[in-house]
């Protein structure tokens, strides 16, 4: 597997490298870093009344994905990132425009906050989403074109990453509904 999505990333370098995707590709992944922007997104959404529900589901999303990602598939899995595999299988270097990544390689967790945020957003407001969408895009394809990740962890990881934020939503509501009920007097009016 390894072998053939290596030719893939290669085959992406030789077609799209250029100056341009050279500068604008690590500004765009550096957003995904430590899910950072996405978190900065959450933690402003908590302080908005109107939209604390959708930072609390942001939140949770993020947490759970951290969870899933880097204590569970990362190291269980153990994918050598591609750069380190075509060392390994070659000799060759490949100049990275960003630093070198310290974990492994599946799945990717840039791609996957930021789909777990973008389909949080998305199923709260669908104009906020499609921007979300838009951006987690160019954050997955960031990760494939600096040959950081192979084309199936990025898969893998949109695939988790709106599972992760589906669930996340539903939770987040199901316990909002019910904190709702809670929050009636006696009368059934709500307090």
């Amino acid at each position: 597997m390894n072998e053939f999505e290596l030719k893939i990333l290669l085959m992406v370098q030789e077609v799209f490298q250029c100056a341009f995707l050279d500068f604008f590709m690590p500004l765009i992944t550096h957003l995904g870093d430590a899910g950072i922007f996405w978190i900065i997104v959450a933690v402003v959404l908590l302080f908005i009344p109107k939209y604390r529900k959708v930072g609390i589901a942001m939140g949770v999303a993020l947490l759970l994905g951290l969870l899933i990602v880097n204590c569970g598939l990362k190291p269980l899995v153990a994918r050598v990132r591609p750069y380190d595999y075509l060392f390994q299988k070659t000799g060759e270097t490949f100049k990275l425009l960003i630093a070198a990544q310290s974990d492994f390689s599946f799945p990717s967790g840039h791609t996957l906050a930021s789909f777990e945020s973008a389909t949080v957003l998305y199923l709260f407001n669908k104009k906020i989403g499609i921007a979300a969408f838009v951006l987690a895009v160019l954050i997955a394809l960031s990760r494939i074109y600096l040959f950081v990740h192979y084309p199936s962890d990025v898969l893998f990881s949109v695939i988790l990453g709106v599972g992760v934020g589906l669930f996340a939503t539903f939770a987040v509501n199901k316990l909002f509904d019910r904190s709702k009920v809670r929050l009636k007097n006696s009368k059934g009016e709500e307090i």
